[in-house]
């Protein structure tokens, strides 16, 4: 069933634009003149229940203007969206009761108030009766190792540890679907690692939608299946993560321990980056098959150990803006003629 559907989507800004020189300027005060800035256009797309979606683009694509209409805080220029069955921005009260959201760059936690002060204001705010909410807070303390901080004044905390609080926070009255907006940006790798666990841990125990803008690769690896890709605000990329990484990353990398060093490796599509008893091969999966490679090592020498791996995703990411941007180009030259 889909908890989200979006249906030819569009925001634009009105820009005020600066003339040049000092007169310009003077006038611009009396007479601003506005440009249109189109951040979204006309975009859909759908997501179902239980989902783990990555919402990809550069800075600048659209991102985090969709989250922003999606969960009511913007109004669109043009478009529909529904969020469990009700439209973001005319119902954005009862909405909140049944969706979460975090935008990495702003807090809800109140800024002078302990961590526990914000947790009981969230718990009246979202009207959870006394047992339900000394349960489920309990619960989120436990799992995201916030005992530490419950005492101290939000200000008082590293990124790492509000970023912690805030998806608890977040979490607290059990939403359908959460909203996340580069929640792991600036972290290190043991926080982002805890946060990652505990949210795909609720996705599985409570069925929770995750719908989450990041430029971490390893956000989308171990927490996303599918992924959409926006740029200049519109949708390139609409596809499975796994299906992506295979679409636009045809090699492998192989890696082996052997016993003994093996010369005369000339395959098309095999570029050797370690020679040694620590065999390292780039293989081009289009021009040879992984069989025949292992096949003429086997035949040649003993093999203690075989890993083969994926490129890392960022290089799928690269790839896709890329071909995106090129495909851009294209449609503006063929419009200029």
């Amino acid at each position: 069933m889909a908890v989200i559907k979006v249906e030819g989507l569009c925001k634009s800004f009105a820009i005020k634009k600066k003339p040049p020189g000092l007169r310009g300027s003077v006038q611009s005060l009396l007479r601003p003149v506005y440009a249109e800035k189109r951040a979204v256009e006309g975009i859909e797309f759908q997501v179902n229940e239980g989902e783990k979606v990555a919402f990809l683009g550069p800075n600048g694509a659209g991102k985090s203007t969709t989250i922003k209409m999606l969960t009511g805080i913007l109004h669109p220029t043009s478009g529909y969206a529904d969020v469990l069955g009700l439209c973001p921005w005319k119902d954005r009260g009862r909405l909140a009761y049944r969706i979460g959201s975090v935008f990495g760059q702003k807090s809800q936690l109140w800024y002078h108030l302990p961590v526990t002060d914000s947790f009981e204001l969230m718990g009246s705010i979202y009207e959870l009766g006394k047992t339900n909410f000394l349960n489920r807070r309990d619960e989120l303390i436990h799992r995201f190792g916030l005992e530490p901080f419950l005492p101290i004044p939000v200000r008082k905390l590293s990124l790492g540890e509000r970023m912690r609080c805030e998806i608890a926070a977040a979490l607290l009255h059990r939403p359908q679907v959460v909203f996340l907006d580069e929640p792991t940006i600036g972290l290190d790798v043991v926080v982002k690692q805890t946060i990652r666990e505990v949210i795909l841990e609720m996705n599985r125990r409570e069925g929770c939608t995750i719908f989450l803008t990041t430029h971490d690769a390893g956000d989308i690896e171990q927490m996303c299946d599918r992924a959409i890709v926006i740029n200049h605000g519109k949708i390139a990329v609409d596809d499975s993560v796994a299906s992506m990484k295979s679409s636009f990353l045809k090699y492998k990398t192989v890696e082996l321990k052997l016993k003994e060093p093996v010369e005369g490796i000339d395959f098309q599509g095999v570029r050797v980056i370690e020679n040694g008893t620590s065999l390292k091969l780039s293989v081009d999966t289009t021009a040879v098959s992984i069989e025949e490679v292992l096949g003429f090592l086997t035949a040649r020498c003993r093999i203690d150990d075989v890993t083969i791996q994926d490129p890392p995703l960022e290089e799928t990411i690269a790839k896709l803006y890329a071909a995106e941007k090129e495909e851009t180009a294209e449609r503006k030259e063929a419009s200029v003629k």
